[in-house]
């Protein structure tokens, strides 16, 4: 069994508070060190009181999806002997009611793009079987209820 912490650290500043109209960014503090600026979402608090610099948990929850997806991906074709030159994902998420009328991350779609070093590619089949395999692998996906989408794309490159 794993433990996993993180530290999510706010200050009042001088705001009144109590009318609702205080800053929301924050810091995530992390076991490595690591310090990510976060806010809320300017979608859900307008800006100045939100940071649309900054992370907001809703972008977090998709990245963390697509991360994981990613790591098992690159770990399950590097097994089978893959040579992976370049992966990206442009995951997107959507927020709406959910079976309890209530908002929430309710799908989340992710669209790796691969890129395979050209004698050393999977076939389609194999390239969406190890996606499926790296979703049913995923911590992360296995964590949550909502609907995740994986539409993948792959490329060859020549070695070079």
């Amino acid at each position: 069994m794993a433990h996993y912490n993180s530290t999510i650290r706010w200050q009042r500043n001088g705001a009144t508070f109590t009318d609702n109209r205080y800053k929301r960014s924050h810091e995530w503090h992390f076991d490595g060190g690591e310090i990510v600026k976060a806010s809320s979402s300017p979608e859900v608090v307008p800006v100045p009181l939100s940071d649309p610099a900054a992370v907001d948990p809703e972008e977090a929850f998709i990245a963390s999806l697509s991360s994981c997806h990613m790591l098992w991906f690159l770990s399950i074709a590097a097994k089978h002997g893959f040579i992976i030159d370049r992966y990206q994902d442009k995951a997107e998420g959507l927020m709406a009611k959910n079976d309890s009328d209530r908002l929430a991350i309710t799908q989340v779609t992710l669209h790796p793009e691969v890129t395979y070093l050209k004698d050393s590619a999977p076939g389609i089949k194999e390239n969406m079987d190890m996606h499926h395999e790296a979703h049913e692998q995923c911590f992360i996906a296995n964590s949550v209820h909502t609907e995740i989408q994986i539409k993948p794309t792959m490329e060859t490159i020549s070695a070079g």
